[in-house]
């Protein structure tokens, strides 16, 4: 006899997890997940002992030196902010950050074995096969050492470590092997990938292809990746073989941003910037970065240098490191710094660019002080910025940016609409995007407005509470088996969220719903879902249905992680001509192609209004190419594989359930949902709609909440359930 729910439990057959193979047992337990909520294990009696893993730079618990050398940089920041916020949770025990043990001209602090941080927080230091600092491009020769001198510090402690951060990918090769060893998960976070910077024109770098292997191993293996964007979570790691979306999570760092807020200029600050300037009073367009290529700062000179008007209005300044000797700099900051300097003279610059050798790791405050009281501009070039803990500083500071448009400046700005993104290869680009802030007054002050959302927007505690919260799920014991007798799939924005109170509400009814799976479907991509819904404390989806149906992801048994529905996306895929339709529709009058981000593989997106998406359909039509069109809120609009829409994709996900028709319920509010309140008889549609949802033909069947928001679904789940009980009684 057929059993439908067996045949969704060969969806997971064959499936890898933390690169190893999962038994039937594992499988069954990831499918039977989604007949409840998710339930934690009770870990307040063992706190969690974390172990983060960094072996480059020059690391300790103060006064860190940025940029003595070239790999002294933000990871190090990154570390020791994480550290901080996750030492005020309760549920945490113990962080230990262990990193390479060197002697050398860098100071004594680095060859001490042993730093207390704070009351949790500690440094190791151990020693590796050389005794001296290495930079990056050389740590893949220390790997087997320092994996023994780990192994045998781990022995010696009294309890293990719950799980490993590996930050880098030689850290991440370590702590694989120490996986393999000792059966410690990790977590991985990249901070920059091999990929791009060969994508930047640096696949010269004999240790590249070593460095991405290396990238591709930590993205087999770990049980978890951090990602710090969007751009780093769907477009730098889609170009590695081992990508697996379901398993990174976009987590945004958050910055201790309340000294940078209002900050006090200072006259030391302002003396050693001033002397090279013959009208110090002028705006300043300012960056602060090392000097290494990938920040680009040199196209930034070369921007000011060929724009009379920008030198005219605005003086630049290029906080570019500490340097005592440009021949002492570590890397590739000497050539950099030259570089630099020959472009300043090759434009004739001086007067015009201040370029100080040194600044305290203290005085970044004061620095942006000096910008903000000038009218100016903080400007990041970088060719890409994984994240951009420059901009949100800049940003409470006070001052509008102009970024770069690779990486995670995009969701910077998208969130806090604090500046402009510019193709950092566009000298012409990063001058107008200046200029623009400077003669727009209003513009100007919008911007810094924005800025002021920063410090709400990137919180170090929101971000240890979430980071806190995804270890001990992966540490918690998998819930017992069980099937589910309903499912409820709900939009995300403006109908799950949009009312705090709202879902508020319904976390506590989805907690009673023990029989009831729940899941979403949506038009954003998958990381976008996860990181609103987890900003928003949602309850974690069994299926998330993204991109407008077009990609469908499962919880893994673990509850924290996902795996894509590739049965879906064969699917959905046949027939669609995604480079033709691009081609077709290019130049459409009326039609403008949203970021990048927002292109999938099995979905274009535009911003158009109604006769927009008549032409779209109607040229289409002409040349019979077969998709379908969305348009929903009057200005999105989405064409798709004819087979792609969040109804097919629901029907998907209850014939992997095994349920009738009679016991799945959706609710949605505007005219992206309209596929699947149509075709599901127990269709919800909340108080809040838009697009004239309630009075469209096909949905009369349909239940209109009168309370708005994640209220309106409690609300419809009950009148149909209520429904139902009247018919069996009936009956």
């Amino acid at each position: 006899m057929h059993n439908p729910f067996g045949a969704a439990m060969m969806l997971w057959r064959n499936r890898k997890y933390a690169g190893g193979d999962l038994s039937d047992s594992d499988h069954d337990l990831s499918i039977s997940r989604v007949s409840q909520p998710r339930r934690r294990t009770n870990c307040k009696s063992k706190p969690l002992f974390i172990l983060h893993l960094a072996l480059q730079g020059c690391l300790r618990g103060s006064n860190v030196a940025y940029g003595i050398t070239a790999d002294t940089g933000g990871h190090i920041r990154y570390l020791l902010d994480l550290a901080a916020a996750c030492a005020r949770d309760p549920e945490v025990g113990r962080i230990v950050l262990a990193t390479r043990r060197f002697r050398g001209a860098f100071g004594p602090d680095y060859a001490v074995p042993h730093e207390r941080v704070g009351g949790k927080v500690e440094i190791v230091r151990l020693a590796s096969a050389s005794p001296d600092y290495l930079p990056k491009e050389d740590m893949a020769g220390q790997v087997e050492s320092y994996t023994g001198a780990l192994v045998e510090w781990i022995a010696a402690q009294e309890t293990p470590p719950d799980l490993i951060h590996a930050h880098y990918a030689d850290a991440a090769s370590v702590a694989g092997r120490v996986r393999d060893r000792l059966g410690i998960p990790f977590v991985f976070t990249a901070h920059s990938l091999g990929r791009v910077k060969a994508a930047m024109g640096m696949a010269a770098c004999p240790s590249l292809p070593r460095r991405i292997a290396a990238e591709e191993g930590a993205l087999r293996r770990a049980s978890l990746v951090i990602a710090s964007s969007r751009d780093e979570a769907e477009v730098q790691y889609a170009g590695y073989t081992a990508y697996d979306p379901g398993r990174v999570r976009v987590l945004p760092p958050g910055s201790d941003l309340a000294r940078f807020a209002g900050a006090p200029t200072s006259s030391r600050v302002d003396a050693s910037i001033d002397r090279f300037l013959a009208d110090p009073r002028k705006p300043a367009l300012l960056a602060l970065a090392r000097p290494v290529a990938r920040k680009n700062l040199v196209a930034l000179v070369r921007a000011y240098g060929e724009s009379p008007t920008l030198q005219a209005r605005a003086n630049l300044v290029l906080a570019a490191g500490t340097r005592a000797d440009i021949d002492d700099l570590d890397g590739d900051m000497a050539a950099t710094m030259r570089e630099i300097l020959v472009a300043i003279d090759r434009y004739d610059l001086y007067g015009r660019v201040a370029y100080p050798k040194t600044h305290e790791p203290g005085d970044a405050p004061a620095i942006y002080a000096y910008a903000r009281e000038r009218g100016g501009v903080f400007v990041n070039p970088a060719l890409n910025e994984p994240f951009g803990l420059t901009l949100l500083e800049a940003s409470s500071a006070g001052l509008p940016l102009v970024a770069t448009d690779s990486g995670g400046p995009n969701d910077i700005v998208e969130t806090c609409g604090n500046g402009i993104l510019v193709d950092p290869r566009s000298p012409s680009a990063i001058a107008a995007a200046c200029l623009r802030l400077l003669t727009e007054p209003a513009f100007y002050a919008a911007c810094v407005a924005g800025g002021a959302r920063a410090a709400a927007c990137y919180d170090w505690g929101r971000h240890a509470t979430l980071y806190g919260g995804l270890l001990r799920d992966l540490r918690a014991s998998v819930p017992p088996p069980g099937r589910p007798r309903q499912l409820l799939i709900c939009d995300i924005d403006n109908t799950l969220v949009g009312c705090e109170a709202g879902l508020r509400a319904f976390r506590r009814w989805r907690s009673r719903q023990a029989g009831l799976a729940f899941g979403v479907a949506t038009g954003r991509s998958f990381h976008s879902a996860m990181a609103i819904l987890e900003q928003q404390d949602s309850p974690r989806p069994q299926v998330i249905i993204g991109s407008v149906g077009s990609e469908i992801y499962h919880l893994d048994a673990n509850g924290v992680t996902y795996t894509a529905d590739a049965a879906w996306q064969a699917d959905v895929g046949r027939g669609w001509e995604r480079s033709a339709i691009t081609d077709l529709l290019a130049g459409l009058d009326g039609l403008v192609p949203q970021s990048p981000l927002e292109q999938r593989a099995y979905k274009l997106s535009y911003f158009g209004d109604g006769r927009a998406a008549a032409k779209v359909r109607a040229r289409l039509d002409s040349v019979g190419l077969a998709a379908s069109v969305i348009h929903s809120h009057g200005r999105y609009l989405d064409v798709l594989p004819v087979g792609a829409s969040k109804g097919t994709a629901v029907d998907h996900v209850r014939g992997l359930y095994g349920l009738h028709d009679r016991d799945v319920f959706v609710a949605g509010d505007s005219g992206n949902d309209i596929e699947m309140l149509r075709a599901r008889r127990q269709s919800i549609i909340v108080a809040n709609f838009s697009d004239d949802l309630a009075s469209l033909s096909g949905l009369a069947h349909s239940y209109v909440a009168r309370a708005s928001h994640a209220r309106g679904v409690i609300e419809g789940v009950a009148h149909f359930r209520r429904s139902a009980a009247l018919v069996d009684h009936a009956g």
